[in-house]
């Protein structure tokens, strides 16, 4: 275990810091440099925290466990800059996540590790389970004084496990933040074991409060759950300062861009290849040059598609890049596209799927073409910006005219786009947590256990 101890101010805080500054334990298992999508949400949290008078204390695995870092020396100095203390951790049964940490997983080895993930697969163990041990051994040495309150944020949702464990034994209260639903997730195809409902339901009635990242996700947690008044929408958005460091990418030509994975049938690229399939038998050969640009893991679907439809001459593939080379695409994009689900009628859960990378688009001033059922958290939300436009996925005459007006020079313009700009969304995780040290240590004397 290495703990990397930092009290630097940044004068480029946001506010002048309390004395003494709350102290706040952030469980963040991703967490820079991992490049991961999971990463900005928590760097975001710590780094605004920070700079709004809390000593934040990170607890992460040690950024030499993982197979896929971005430029650790250049974040190691922003984690430096910001004053934000580390506490990095060993990680126990990597062979469990052998496409994230670094491990034994050729020949012999590749073999053992896949024997171990059917086991824990079949008997429902979670496979970050070797975290949890190590984590907790890490933080065995803070004491009472040393934190205020626990925050972790999920997935891995035992991260929240650990977070409780944490709380108890430091007597404070701990806060569970949802980036993605725990139980019914939308994208999990088998049902949640009930052994893991009554885990979560356990741990959302100790919690102090709970944050998630969008309306319909909330609705759906306090329906199953009865959070109540505990709950508190924290959306995800974009770092001013990080979005206009981007420098946009030069295409040469009209370029529409998505970013990401896909998760059939209700994620797939389909109706928007469906779209410019139609655009392209309307147009004729001296207009516009136009080209799609995938950059992800799931190439194969969009190969597929784009053969289908006589869309190659069209498509360009690039992989999985950094994310400042996705940002770099975005920002220099005429369009980006966002997909949260193709089908027309949703679920509450469908309905909350709020994807970060939306605000990224926001963030570097890109109009976005979102495909997503009507009535989504994903354009009620967003709406207000000025800069998304959102069609159910039976729409292809909508999309296809929509991106003509963008081809032609009529793309939507910037509003407010401030509102979901980081400076603003610390602030209100920074109330939710004060809120939470306040009311629990009044209710703290009220009971006598003070």
């Amino acid at each position: 275990m290495t703990t990397t101890v930092l009290t630097e101010w940044n004068p480029h805080r946001d506010e002048v810091p309390l004395t003494p500054r709350p102290k706040v334990l952030f469980l963040a298992y991703y967490f820079p440099p991992l490049n991961s999508s999971g990463s900005v949400r928590t760097w975001n949290v710590a780094k605004h925290l920070s700079r709004l008078g809390w000593e934040v204390t990170v607890v992460t695995p040690d950024p030499s466990l993982w197979r896929k870092v971005e430029d650790p020396e250049q974040v190691s100095r922003r984690i430096e800059r910001e004053a934000i203390k580390q506490i990095l951790t060993d990680h126990r049964w990597r062979c469990l996540i052998p496409d994230y940490l670094r491990c034994w997983n050729q020949g012999l080895g590749w073999v053992a590790g896949g024997i171990c993930r059917s086991i824990v697969r079949n008997l429902g163990i979670d496979r970050y389970i070797g975290w949890v041990k190590a984590a907790g051994k890490a933080c065995s040495s803070l004491n009472p004084k040393d934190v205020d309150i626990v925050l972790a944020s999920g997935a891995p949702f035992t991260a929240f496990r650990l977070a409780k464990q944490l709380a108890d034994r430091l007597g404070c209260p701990y806060v569970l933040d949802y980036r993605d639903p725990w139980t019914g997730n939308p994208h999990d195809a088998s049902p949640s074991r009930l052994s893991t409902i009554r885990e979560e339901a356990s741990l959302l009635d100790g919690c102090a409060a709970v944050t998630i990242v969008s309306p319909s996700w909330g609705s759906a947690l306090d329906r199953t759950h009865g959070v109540g008044a505990k709950l508190h929408v924290v959306t995800n958005g974009y770092d001013p300062n990080e979005m206009t460091d981007v420098k946009a990418y030069d295409f040469g030509h009209c370029a529409f861009v998505y970013t990401g994975n896909f998760y059939p049938p209700k994620r797939v690229i389909t109706p928007f290849l469906d779209a410019l399939n139609l655009l392209k038998a309307s147009c004729s050969e001296s207009s516009t040059k136009w080209y799609f640009h995938y950059y992800g893991a799931h190439g194969n679907h969009v190969c597929e598609e784009a053969d289908r439809l006589g869309l190659n001459d069209r498509t360009v593939l690039h992989g999985k890049v950094s994310q400042r080379e996705a940002l770099s695409a975005v920002k220099g994009a005429r369009l980006a596209v966002v997909i949260t689900s193709v089908e027309d009628q949703s679920t509450l859960d469908d309905k909350g799927i709020v994807t970060g990378k939306i605000f990224e688009a926001i963030g570097v001033g890109t109009p976005v073409l979102v495909i997503a059922p009507n009535g989504s958290d994903v354009s009620v939300t967003t709406r207000a910006t000025g800069l998304v436009k959102s069609f159910p996925g039976s729409d292809i005459q909508g999309m296809a005219s929509f991106i003509k007006d963008v081809i032609d020079g009529r793309s939507p313009k910037p509003k407010n786009v401030e509102i979901f700009a980081w400076t603003n969304i610390g602030k209100q995780l920074d109330t939710v947590l004060r809120t939470t040290i306040s009311d629990t240590s009044r209710d703290r004397t009220v009971t006598g256990k003070e």
